[in-house]
């Protein structure tokens, strides 16, 4: 009965305000009724949830014994329909005044609005440490612990919000206490009641205007640092972003507040389908890493890169795309070097006829993902194809440059290879040489001086060590090896005497067994000894 009549009147208002320009209809309202019965006895009215009379109207009912159980539902019900939530402030010092050298530890509760908790719902700690639950879990109070403030500016805490704060209990002394001593201009840190560990400073209370606001402090960290580098995600550490780019692209494709919305959507072009149209248009070919880009990093090819992009070209546009090609084409002619970038390549990198293939590749995806833009940006496309497309003789030139610089790095690593090889060579050369020196004077120390001694084996003149030396020492550099062996040899030849023979020999032939001769006066080839 008494819905109906609320809902009456709500329609009968609504009615009056339709036709008045001072008044205002009634669009949502909570209707809430609160049976009360005497402590000691039994309801007759039982409780009811929230229930949808019309769209405006909603009703429930709750039936509360007398006594400090009614305050207890008004709280829980002030904090549903107004978004508030519940903190309880413990640890609170104070003196007492029959005992004013002593004091004790008073607990008030706070009202505030439900965003002062919000780092606790962020966080999944709802519950903290601490935290209370009144009228059977019906509603819960957050506990924070009075704090000693901090006077250190390191240990400053960063602000994300502040709040109104109503103690419950107004007229209690421990709430006309704290409110006093916070419009007295003091500030109160509250931590986070904690079992182990360090503790956490979540909230301050103070005053700003004679009210009093909940501060709520940073935990984690702050969002007025500077943000972390972007080298330092998840991919690793990659120092080469577009950056300078990045910040050129945000700012050609900001929102800004567009005067005329009502003739923008009339004609069908709502201004944010355009910026995001535009936003579609600037990443469908966007690198984000220089090494991954060659055009990007080419002054040259701005003026396309900017024009491409457009939603429609003009005459004027294509005629500029256009030049920029034949740039590019002058450049490869002239064999200008590129930048190619080499992070994480060995040697000297691509060769410049690769260098332009890689860009041409580049160059032409770019365009051809807007080719479907206008007819005008098709014949971009096409003056890209046809400048790619080379004519014969100048395919024959290429071919013929590369096959000349293939020869040269094949003809440089010939000749090293060469080079060594020779030294090789020559090292062991000049060690056979020194030990068939070795093998001929153990030999002709065994040779006894008479006519039976077997003949000897024909000796080669011993060389000096000038004349072992390699024919090519001065046409190029010397290795290591070469010029270590050509010492050895130099000291092994110092350490011992000529043969006489050899000293006195002419054209380094001497006669043997010239003794045989001078005393029998035969010719030692009858006893088939040999005379060189």
């Amino acid at each position: 009965m008494l819905e109906d009549y609320v809902q009456e009147t709500i329609q009968e208002q609504n009615k009056l305000a339709i036709s008045s320009d001072r008044l205002m209809q009634i669009q949502q309202c909570e209707l809430v009724l609160i049976h009360t019965y005497p402590f000691g006895e039994e309801t007759l009215v039982s409780d009811r949830p929230k229930k949808e009379i019309s769209p405006v109207l909603t009703s429930e009912v709750h039936s509360v014994r007398a006594g400090r159980h009614l305050a207890s539902k008004l709280n829980i019900l002030v904090q549903q329909h107004f978004d508030l939530a519940s903190t309880t402030i413990t640890n609170i010092p104070m003196k007492e005044e029959q005992h004013a050298n002593t004091s004790a530890n008073y607990d008030v509760e706070l009202l505030h609005h439900r965003d002062a908790h919000m780092e606790f719902i962020k966080s999944g700690d709802l519950h903290p440490a601490g935290s209370t639950s009144r009228d059977s879990g019906l509603k819960e109070t957050v506990t924070l612990k009075w704090c000693t403030p901090r006077t250190n500016s390191v240990e400053l805490h960063f602000c994300t919000g502040a709040y109104r704060i109503s103690p419950v209990d107004v007229n209690s002394r421990p709430s006309s206490c704290l409110t006093n001593f916070l419009l007295n201009g003091r500030s109160v840190l509250l931590e986070q009641p904690r079992k182990s560990g360090s503790k956490v400073i979540s909230h301050m209370l103070s005053s700003h205007g004679g009210e009093i606001f909940l501060h709520v402090l940073n935990c984690t960290r702050s969002t007025l640092e500077d943000p972390p580098s972007i080298s330092e995600g998840c991919g690793g550490r990659v120092t080469d972003y577009r950056i300078t780019d990045f910040g050129e692209f945000m700012r050609e494709n900001r929102l800004t507040p567009f005067p005329d919305v009502q003739g923008s959507e009339v004609a069908g072009k709502v201004p944010l389908e355009r910026a995001k149209r535009q936003l579609e248009r600037h990443t469908r070919y966007w690198p984000m890493i220089i090494s991954q880009t060659t055009i990007f990093n080419m002054q040259a090819v701005v003026p396309l890169a900017s024009l491409i992009v457009k939603e429609s070209l003009t005459e004027e546009d294509v005629l500029t795309c256009q030049k920029t090609i034949y740039n590019l084409v002058d450049m490869e002619r002239k064999n200008d070097p590129l930048p190619i970038s080499t992070v994480g390549t060995r040697g000297k990198g691509p060769k410049r006829d690769e260098q332009y293939r890689i860009m041409w590749n580049e160059l032409e995806t770019l365009v051809r993902t807007h080719m479907g833009s206008s007819e005008r940006h098709q014949r971009v496309l096409d003056c890209v194809l046809a400048c790619r497309s080379k004519p014969p003789e100048e395919e024959d030139r290429k071919k013929r440059g590369r096959k000349r610089e293939d020869r040269e790095d094949k003809g440089e690593k010939n000749g090293k290879d060469s080079e060594s090889e020779r030294s090789w060579q020559e090292s062991e050369r000049l060690k056979a040489a020194l030990e068939r020196d070795r093998e001929e004077l153990a030999e002709a120390e065994v040779i006894k001086d008479s006519p039976d001694s077997p003949e000897p084996l024909n000796k080669k003149p011993r060389l000096e060590v000038e004349d072992v030396q390699p024919a090519e020492k001065a046409k190029g550099p010397v290795s290591l090896l070469t010029m270590w062996t050509n010492r050895i040899n130099t000291a092994n030849s110092r350490k011992h005497q000529e043969f006489a023979g050899r000293v006195n020999s002419v054209n380094n032939k001497a006669e043997l067994y010239q003794h045989l001769k001078d005393e029998n006066g035969m010719d030692p080839h009858e006893n088939g000894k040999a005379m060189r």
